[in-house]
């Protein structure tokens, strides 16, 4: 048969594209780790201050726009993340070990990135967003340590980690309640799925691969095109624009600036009938982008939500509850014409 006489050039092929993944990561969270040392060592020292961070931000934003992930939330990630580990003892347990069949390539970096810094330990075996969840869910060390130790051993990619912290594992099996069964402790995943993180192919500057159908992606392209074609008011600033709440990462589908209104206005594409929960969730967008984007001469963001189902278009307006009568009059006299969009909606999903 084909596929035993092959069967050690796709074991390789695997073993290969495994290591490859994993030292990729484990640059990626040695490096949140220096960062992050960096950080809280220069406030602790009192040599920095939160306007230092800002100012770091703020200069690899404009001076090196393709490293992306290192906004002020982003850095402050970091110092948390060292902060948390920096005396725990799961730095001085080895890392799971790899198949000795091929050989883990180390990169000639820094001395101080090659030489510092965690690339031996437990820490590196998780993607940075399984990290995030361990930071933001985990209410005691304990905690953070078991649901570590688990998604290693099981290789729970970040789904089945928020499932099982949802589920209350950890409470259970302190209670004594809970027991794995065996043919969960046989399964091996593709570590690829471990790995699949948004924040890897940042730091290797690839574009990410979006998650909505080939549909609703046409539509974004087209709807981005109509807006900027309504006039030279509006700026593009970025699709599937993400923002960071807490250790949360959320996508706006599409973020434009207004010269006329001087505000950030973004538009939400559901492709679905409307429901009052996509309306919170736009201004739950909106109260970060004011919170997080916004400069402080611009006046507050607004958003527009776009809802198509078999039988209608919907369009709302998501505004400010802040804003004076005034400015929401001007407001809409400058937006888009609800009917109007209502029309671009219906014919985009009818030749789409």
């Amino acid at each position: 048969m084909p596929e035993n006489r092959f069967s050690d050039i796709i074991e390789l092929i695997h073993y290969a594209r495994e290591n490859a993944i994993q030292s990729v990561n484990t640059a990626l969270i040695n490096l949140y780790w220096l960062i992050g040392q960096h950080i809280s060592s220069k406030i602790e020292a009192a040599s920095w201050g939160e306007k230092t961070v800002d100012e770091l931000a703020n200069y690899l934003k404009v001076s090196h726009p393709e490293l992306k992930g290192f906004s002020r939330r982003g850095l402050y990630r970091m110092k948390q993340f060292y902060e948390t580990y920096a005396s725990s003892k799961i730095l001085s347990a080895p890392p799971k070990q790899g198949n000795e069949k091929v050989n883990e390539i180390v990169s000639s970096a820094m001395t101080q990135f090659e030489n510092g810094g965690i690339r031996d330990s437990l820490l590196t075996q998780l993607s940075w967003t399984h990290h995030l969840i361990l930071l933001s869910r985990a209410k005691t060390e304990e905690e953070r340590e078991y649901y570590l130790r688990l998604c290693i051993q099981e290789r729970y990619s970040v789904k089945q980690l928020e499932r099982q912290i949802n589920s209350g594992t950890f409470e259970r099996v302190m209670l004594g309640n809970y027991n794995h069964p065996p043919a969960l402790k046989e399964l091996k995943q593709d570590l690829s799925n471990v790995f699949k993180d948004s924040y890897i192919l940042e730091f290797l500057n690839i574009p990410e691969p979006h998650e909505e159908t080939t549909l609703q992606k046409a539509i974004i392209s087209q709807m981005k095109s109509f807006i900027l074609e309504l006039g030279r008011d509006f700026l593009f600033i970025g699709e599937e624009y993400r923002l960071q709440v807490g250790n949360s990462d959320f996508k706006l589908d599409l973020l434009f600036y207004h010269r006329g209104l001087q505000c950030l206005v973004a538009f939400e594409l559901k492709a679905d009938k409307f429901k009052p929960e996509h309306l919170g969730q736009l201004n739950f967008y909106l109260e970060a982008l004011d919170r997080d984007v916004k400069k402080d001469n611009e006046n507050p963001s607004i958003g527009i939500l776009l809802c198509k189902d078999k039988d209608s278009e919907v369009v709302e307006y998501a505004l400010s509850r802040n804003l004076s009568p005034a400015l929401v009059a001007e407001y809409k006299t400058q937006l888009p014409d609800r009917n109007v969009l209502q029309q671009k909606l219906h014919l985009l999903f009818a030749n789409t």
